[in-house]
Formats: structure tokens, sequence, C-alpha cells
């Protein structure tokens, strides 16, 4: 068959890559409101320290006590931690969502040139499985009229051929 440069030669099952990218996108969207929380938290953590740090400076250090405040800073350093770890779970998710999508955009083999397809080792429906060795589906030839061949020719034949002569291989 004659194929085209970028023509699907292959369309794998992509039913779970499908799935995957799903799920990924779906996790990134809970990464996303874990980073909001995570934010929030720290708002609220920073508004409850101000406000025990106005309380102490305005009693003149008699209110709250030194655990009250440490409990303060301490809550803060938290809450800051959590937005850190939220957003690299965002990066996660996204580069995650990032490999799914190239492996679904992958689930189609395309024709690299126009060309012959002279070979093809699968039949549709063969499960293909992925290996260590790169395997060859297909065999394509660029356009066949272009093509030059050497071949060995007897000596004893040399004399007969001429110029223009048809051959066959």
């Amino acid at each position: 068959d004659r194929v085209q440069r970028g023509q699907v030669l292959v369309e794998l099952d992509s039913a779970k890559l499908r799935d995957q990218v799903a799920r990924s996108r779906a996790n990134v969207g809970s990464a996303q409101a874990r980073v909001t929380v995570a934010g929030a938290t720290v708002e609220e953590a920073q508004g409850n320290l101000a406000r025990l740090e106005e309380v102490a400076r305005l009693s003149g250090g008699k209110v709250p006590s030194q655990a009250e405040l440490a409990s303060g800073r301490a809550a803060l350093e938290r809450a800051q931690a959590e937005a850190a770890a939220a957003k690299a779970a965002l990066a996660e998710a996204r580069a995650a969502l990032s490999t799914d999508e190239t492996n679904l955009g992958k689930a189609s083999i395309r024709s690299p040139i126009d060309g012959v397809v002279l070979s093809r080792s699968v039949e549709p429906g063969n499960a293909v499985a992925a290996s260590l060795q790169a395997v060859t589906l297909f065999t394509i030839a660029n356009d066949l009229k272009r093509m030059e061949a050497r071949v060995n020719v007897d000596e004893a034949d040399v004399g007969v051929v001429a110029v223009g002569q048809k051959a066959g291989f």
C-alpha cells in the first residue's frame, strides 16, 4: 500500500491511556485545591500570630504566654510547610499528566515518509508488547520509482546487458 507522511498506520487501544489522562487531570485539580487550602491555612496562621503578637505588645508582654506565642509561630511554620508540600504535589501531578498525555499521543503510529509498505509483521487485533528491543511493525520504502538497485551481475551476462533494458528482481 502507498502511504503518505503522517498517515496513521497503527492505532493502539487507547482506552486505558485515556483513563490515565482523565485520572491525572483529576489529580491536578485535587492538587490545585490543596494548594488553595494550604494558602488559606497560611493566611489564617499569619493572622492568628499577628493577633497574638499585637496582644503581647499592647499588654507589655503579660499576655499571651510565651508558650502560646511559640505555638502560634509553630502553627505558621507548619502551614507554610504544608503549602510548600502542596505546591510540590501539584508540580508532580502536572508532570504525571504530561507523561500520560504524551503516552496517549503515541498511541497512533504514523508513517515517517511518503512511500510504499513493503511488509507488515502484525495483523489487526494482535497484541503489541513493549520490550527493550525495537519491534519492526512495518517496513516502508521511499518511492520505488526513484530507487536505485545495485546488483552483482555474472561476468558472462555482462555482454548482453544494454542501457534501457528491463530488469526484474
